[in-house]
């Protein structure tokens, strides 16, 4: 009759759920589809396995069984599957690297309480898909036990500063475990990170001051020596000054003498009857009115004089 909608078409219809890293496809069942409605690819799947035929994507691998039972592991391509003998998708493994973020808080040996973050990655096997496939049913529960059973077997065993500087051999040990766990059911455990250590944040500014505080004290042990050497050099300079001003009065008063020595010679020489304390007499007058002149002339000077008479110059040189 006219005007009524096409009828619907009873085809068998495949669920795809993921579990575990695989998507698993259960058996067909019937269910009404709307010719007219646009196929997708459960649909495509659909058609394929109505035509006895199927195809398996790049980096995938599928899951053959016969009426229930595991049959084959079925690789990238084009592949005959005749539904009428018993044969079926069971589903799809993904052979790509997948990652997995864990976090778990633990207490270190000295009562502080962190947060670790690990970051797994892992793929599975082709040759051993079927044990990936049907061995596991979440994947990433099962590695989240493990990294959580070997970080509070590993970190209440070390220190704050142990943890951060041993990330490398927490992630290590953590491998390790996972590796001997999940190769068992068709897993390859490609790198472990430990990529975060977060203590509490009272316990960061507590860190935090600690650091700030020894910088400071380095900083002023540095600055204190910087002054002593300063010090020392200075000294050493004013030493090596006043060394060589030493060294210039000592040359000084020498050649004064040897000038007063050649002028007591040569004025004995001249003066016939003069002894040599009358010239020592007269060069010590002289030095006297020199400086009597030059105190006078000079406007600065602060010295006070007592009055004396010339007879007690010589005799304090008595």
């Amino acid at each position: 009759m006219k005007g009524q909608p096409a009828p619907a078409l009873e085809i068998p219809w495949p669920a795809r759920l993921g579990l575990g890293g695989a998507e698993r496809l259960s058996r067909p069942f019937l269910t009404a589809l709307p010719a007219p409605k646009v196929y997708t690819h459960e649909c495509e799947i659909f058609m394929g396995q109505a035509f006895g035929c199927i195809q398996v994507d790049q980096s995938t691998v599928a899951i053959k069984e016969n009426f229930g039972k595991y049959d084959d592991v079925l690789g990238p391509g084009f592949h005959f599957m005749p539904w009428c003998f018993g044969s079926q998708l069971a589903g799809y493994i993904s052979l790509r690297v997948q990652q997995l973020d864990v976090t778990r808080e633990s207490k270190t040996k000295d009562n502080v309480f962190v947060t670790l973050v690990a970051s797994i990655q892992y793929r599975a096997l082709a040759d051993k898909a079927a044990d990936a496939f049907y061995k596991l049913s979440n994947t990433k529960e099962q590695i989240q036990a493990y990294v959580f059973d070997v970080i509070r077997a590993t970190v209440p065993t070390l220190e704050l500063d142990k943890v951060f500087e041993q990330k490398t051999e927490i992630a290590k040990t953590v491998g390790e475990r996972l590796e001997k766990v999940m190769s068992l059911y068709g897993y390859e455990i490609v790198q472990t990170l430990i990529v975060d250590v977060e203590p509490d944040d009272q316990v960061k500014s507590s860190m935090n001051e600690i650091n700030a505080a020894s910088r400071l004290r380095e900083a002023a042990f540095e600055r204190a020596e910087g002054e002593k050497v300063l010090q020392i050099k200075q000294a050493e300079g004013e030493a090596e000054s006043k060394y060589l001003a030493g060294l210039g009065i000592a040359r000084q008063r020498q050649a004064i003498v040897e000038g007063l020595k050649e002028s007591v010679i040569g004025f004995s020489t001249s003066v016939p009857g003069a002894s040599t304390k009358d010239v020592m007499d007269m060069i010590l007058i002289t030095q006297y009115f020199d400086t009597m002149k030059e105190i006078g002339v000079s406007s600065n000077s602060s010295a006070v004089f007592i009055p004396h008479e010339l007879e007690d110059v010589t005799s304090e040189q008595r």
